[in-house]
């Protein structure tokens, strides 16, 4: 998401959150480091599939945390599969 003019610090915050809301709806427990990571690394992947898609979420934090919150779910599913 490089345009979307969101700090390193944001990006934490609202990777977290991201992360979290994930976390809650995908039914998992993950902890909050893992959290952070999944929001941050789920907002790239699905910036790339919505890109790739030519779907555009816009910018800033709104965007950030949609993205985050996408990615880390297909992630957390991904995740489940592999498991198996």
């Amino acid at each position: 998401m490089q345009d979307a003019q969101v700090g390193w610090i944001a990006a934490i915050i609202i990777g977290g959150i991201a992360g979290w809301l994930a976390e809650k709806f995908m039914n998992s427990n993950m902890g909050v480091f893992m959290n952070i990571i999944l929001g941050i690394v789920g907002a790239i992947i699905s910036n790339a599939i919505l890109s790739a898609l030519h779907i555009s979420l816009g910018g800033g934090w709104l965007a950030y945390l949609i993205a985050g919150f996408i990615g880390a779910c297909i992630l957390i599913a991904v995740g489940r599969l592999i498991r198996r």
